[in-house]
């Protein structure tokens, strides 16, 4: 099932707009369970569509719309509406600010003040941002609250989690492509009569990427089965978010200036390697919850399996 989830996932995120066929198909909404309107199965199967998108660099607002709004208008005992949405935490001063793909959602799910409220497009204003990618991350304004008004399932710091463990496995799949296209230029690209591949050099480079994309990719596939585990997702974020910067430097090294126009593959998977690494907390502030969640536990249990908490 997962083998053909993959390949569906990637036939339609490879195409230039692939939210029509994601919404025919049912996988806007995957992981979402069917009671509350969703399409059900596992978050192990909307990290294969997450996944896709990363490799693919769909603007799709397919991380927003059902690992974050889905899940939490779910577990809130509220049914998802059809559509593309988004969430928003309020920051310190009050504001909603870097919302995800506000402009085109409609309907944005506000966690704050211990409530879940569904604020409708009629309902706000929006100044238009974006990030290093040019995906939009929205100032908004509410003008009034029409909408459903619930207590809230989860604290601010788990839809936070929620969000950084979304953007880990974004980032593997961009990570990914990445490598693929440095693989494939050093193939092709050929200096002083053979491939650059073979100069023990861009091996290097290239063998040093592989390893990033390795071990981020088995630490985030780690915390998307133990999902409940704040360790894990600590972990998995902040060693995703690290590895995203080798990558994509590797990768634009390998490329030279080919890789940093705006028309090329190259730039659209590293621009956003760059963007997601920084969201929902960077490698910095995940390895410091990291050491905190740790506190005064045996690295060496940790490191093997018998320190962790697994979580549902």
């Amino acid at each position: 099932m997962t083998g053909l989830l993959d390949e569906t996932a990637h036939r339609i995120l490879a195409a230039g707009d692939p939210w029509p066929a994601l919404e025919e198909a049912g996988l806007t909404l995957v992981g979402v369970p069917e009671e509350a309107g969703g399409s059900g199965g596992g978050l192990e199967d909307a990290a294969v569509l997450l996944r896709a998108a990363g490799y693919h660099g769909a603007a799709v607002p397919l991380a927003e719309t059902g690992w974050l709004a889905g899940r939490l208008l779910a577990a809130a005992g509220l049914r998802v509406p059809a559509g593309p949405l988004t969430v928003a935490l309020p920051d310190a001063g009050g504001r909603l600010r870097r919302v995800p793909w506000a402009r085109s959602a409609r309907r944005i799910v506000v966690l704050a003040g211990g409530a879940v409220t569904v604020v409708d497009r009629a309902d706000m204003e929006i100044t238009e941002g974006a990030n290093v990618a040019g995906e939009p991350r929205d100032e908004v304004t509410l003008t009034s609250v029409s909408g459903e008004s619930v207590p809230a399932p989860v604290p601010p710091e788990e839809l936070w989690r929620w969000g950084a463990l979304a953007r880990a496995v974004q980032l593997t799949g961009a990570m990914r492509r990445a490598l693929d296209l440095a693989v494939r230029h050093a193939g092709e690209r050929e200096q002083f009569g053979r491939p650059i591949g073979r100069f023990q050099a861009v091996q290097h480079l290239l063998a040093e990427a592989a390893g990033e994309v390795v071990v981020a990719d088995v630490a985030v596939r780690a915390a998307v089965r133990a999902p409940g585990d704040p360790l894990a997702v600590a972990a998995a974020k902040a060693g995703a978010s690290r590895a995203a910067g080798v990558v994509a430097s590797v990768a634009h090294q390998v490329h030279g200036a080919m890789g940093v126009t705006e028309e090329h593959p190259l730039r659209t998977v590293t621009s956003r390697l760059w963007s997601w690494r920084e969201e929902f907390g960077d490698e910095h502030h995940w390895a410091a919850e990291a050491g905190r969640l740790l506190g005064d536990r045996d690295p060496w249990a940790v490191l093997t399996g018998t320190g962790i908490v697994t979580g549902e």
